[in-house]
C-alpha cells in the first residue's frame, strides 16, 4: 500500500513538473508591429518585421549598428516605436539619417541599449533594491532612470523625458526588446 502511494506521488509530480514546463515552454513572446517576435531570432532579425518599428530600423542601419545588435549580447533594448519617432521636432529623423549626423545618430541610438538582460521583472526588483528608482548605464555612456508605478514601467532619459513601456519582455535570441513611447536623448 505504501509502495502504491509513493509511485502514486511520484507519477503526479513528474506530470506536475510536465505541465509546468509545457506550460512554459507554450507561453509565447508578444506580438509587435502585427508581426510575431520568435525568440530564436536575435534583435534585427525581430525588429525588422515589426510594422511599429520601421523608422527604428531606418536609424540602426543609418548608423551602422545591425551587426553589433544582430551579435551575441546580451542586450535589453528600448525600442521606441514609429509614433515617438515623429513625435521628435520636425525635420529631427530626416537630419539625423544624414551621413554626416552619423556619431549623433549611433550615441542617441546606443543610449537605448543596456550591455544585459533585462526582464520587466528584474527591473523591477532593481527599482525596490534602491528605494523606488535605479539607475542604468547604456552602451552609448547614457544613464537612465527606470522607476516602476504598479504595473507600469518609465524611463527617464538624461534630458529629464520620459518614456513609458509599452511592450515588455519580447524575449529575443541575444537579450530582450521593452517597446517604449517616446526616443531617449542623451544629454547634449
Amino acid at each position: 500500500m505504501k509502495l502504491n502511494l509513493l509511485r502514486a506521488a511520484a507519477v503526479g509530480a513528474v506530470l506536475s513538473i510536465s505541465a509546468l514546463s509545457t506550460g512554459y515552454a507554450l507561453a509565447e513572446n508578444p506580438m509587435v508591429g502585427g508581426a510575431p517576435m520568435l525568440e530564436t531570432k536575435n534583435i534585427i532579425e525581430n525588429a525588422v518585421n515589426s510594422a511599429d518599428h520601421t523608422t527604428l530600423v531606418a536609424a540602426v542601419k543609418a548608423a551602422g549598428l545591425v551587426e553589433t545588435l544582430s551579435g551575441p549580447g546580451p542586450f535589453t533594448v528600448f525600442a521606441p516605436t514609429n509614433e515617438a519617432f515623429a513625435a521628435l521636432p520636425a525635420g529631427t529623423v530626416d537630419n539625423l539619417l544624414k551621413p554626416e549626423n552619423k556619431a549623433t545618430l549611433v550615441k542617441i541610438l546606443t543610449c537605448h541599449v543596456i550591455a544585459a538582460k533585462a526582464l520587466s521583472t528584474d527591473v523591477a526588483a532593481m527599482v525596490k533594491a534602491d528605494g523606488g528608482m535605479h539607475v542604468v548605464d547604456t552602451v552609448g555612456g547614457c544613464k537612465l532612470t527606470l522607476k516602476v508605478d504598479g504595473d507600469k514601467v518609465t524611463v527617464t532619459d538624461e534630458a529629464g523625458g520620459v518614456a513609458t513601456v509599452t511592450v515588455a519582455d519580447v524575449i529575443q535570441s541575444n537579450g530582450v526588446i521593452h517597446v517604449i513611447d517616446k526616443v531617449l536623448l542623451p544629454k547634449m
